[in-house]
């Protein structure tokens, strides 16, 4: 039942999100617009950004299921762009009524995770030290939410297909490649060029 009242929230925000800004909805109005008293909204989360924050990690983890693998990742970032296309006013709203800074940590926080999975997976047989790896997935994450962020600011206007399609021509073999430069277990006595 618990997952139920939070969808039912979600779907009252995001109603409301079509008629007024986040800053000018309130609790009650959220709790009228789904039929529940205040406290049962209360419940469930601490404040309306606590909702915010939970919807947006609802549609992150249903757009990421199953694609979190070197071979999928560019489909995970695809379906997070569509994902966030799907909940354009939603997501415009948020983007326009919260620090930028807020978007960029939420971004930030889901891009690392898929990336994350792909350094791991890329690394499986090689001894590469765990603050190598995570350095990698951080210079994909600010480039990866670099890309997104621009994206929104600019209206969604460009094909997400388009834009996942040029970064895999970017960055395509850029992870394992600083994977193999970065190795500890490589042959030191002829060293790349």
């Amino acid at each position: 039942m618990s997952q139920v009242t939070k969808r039912a929230l979600e779907a009252s925000l995001k109603h409301l999100l079509l008629q007024k800004p986040l800053n000018k909805i309130t609790i009650n109005d959220i709790a009228e617009d789904c039929g529940i008293n205040r406290m049962t909204f209360y419940y469930h989360f601490k404040d309306i950004y606590d909702l915010v924050e939970w919807c947006c990690e609802e549609d992150a983890s249903r757009a990421l299921a199953g694609k979190k693998t070197y071979e999928t990742w560019q489909q995970g970032f695809l379906q997070i762009f569509e994902a966030v296309l799907e909940n354009k006013p939603f997501i415009m709203n948020v983007y326009h009524s919260v620090s930028r800074e807020q978007v960029e940590n939420y971004l930030y926080k889901l891009t690392y995770d898929l990336l994350e999975g792909v350094v791991e997976e890329k690394a499986q047989g090689m001894s590469v030290r765990d603050e190598d790896k995570k350095f990698i997935a951080t210079v994909y994450k600010y480039a990866f939410v670099g890309l997104m962020l621009d994206w929104i600011k600019g209206n969604m206007k460009d094909d997400p297909a388009l834009l996942v399609e040029r970064l895999d021509q970017v960055i395509h073999g850029g992870i394992n490649a600083a994977l193999q430069r970065l190795r500890m277990d490589k042959d030191t006595s002829n060293p790349p060029e």
